[in-house]
């Protein structure tokens, strides 16, 4: 008798431990039309899923887009709970920051202030339930290199903001607005304001698409 429970112990906890081991680490990517985009085909969440494939990844990862065009920080906070707390995911990916920075021409905005406090509330209650939260700067609202895009210093103050979020809440950072600045000095010799990563100053075109989808994955796995 005491064999066969024994084996029962036993056969339950390997099963327990194969469970636990092929559970997926369920991502969610948490933003604005960007993300939204994303989800499309040969969008940067799209390519990402296909990069994880090649690498023999595909079952340790479930990607899914909780992005609205014209998503502000507190319109993020506002639904959390339903888009993102009630699916329960392990990660999230938070990329928000344009509409911010780029509404202000219009005069809705997010001042940096505001901006700041609502992204820390929702860092905190991301963390509070134990989900891992990957932070990443605002890219770009036009792609010239020398600093003579319109909203360039509220875009290079709003991921100051971000950049020192990410060490006083231990967050992974994707630095876009970093990354999307060094190809634009080696790829844009023209310094035009769109079409190198971008199809209109903003949204991502192709090559867009597959950098943001590299340094996904790279936050991903490493």
């Amino acid at each position: 008798m005491k064999i066969i429970l024994t084996i029962s112990v036993v056969t339950f906890m390997i099963a327990t431990l194969a469970m636990t081991h092929a559970k997926k680490n369920k991502v969610i990517f948490f933003g604005d039309s960007i993300t939204q985009m994303g989800i499309d085909k040969g969008g940067y969440i799209d390519r990402l899923k296909n990069d994880l494939q090649k690498k023999g990844l595909q079952d340790k990862f479930e990607l899914l887009g909780a992005g609205i065009g014209g998503n502000k920080i507190y319109d993020l906070y506002l639904r959390m709970p339903e888009d993102v707390l009630d699916k329960k995911p392990n990660t999230v990916v938070i990329w928000e920051g344009v509409n911010d920075v780029w509404h202000k021409s219009w005069g809705t905005g997010t001042d940096l202030d505001k901006y700041e406090k609502f992204y820390v509330a929702i860092i905190k209650k991301l963390q509070a339930q134990k989900i891992q939260v990957i932070v990443t700067t605002p890219a770009v609202i036009g792609e010239k290199h020398d600093g003579t895009n319109t909203q360039d210093k509220d875009l290079d103050a709003y991921s100051d903001v971000i950049r020192k979020l990410s060490k006083e809440y231990n967050c992974k950072l994707v630095d876009l607005r970093r990354i999307f600045m060094q190809y634009e000095k080696e790829h844009n010799p023209e310094n035009k304001e769109s079409g190198i990563l971008t199809t209109d100053k903003v949204h991502l075109n192709e090559v867009g698409n597959q950098l943001v989808a590299d340094e996904m994955l790279s936050a991903l796995i490493n």
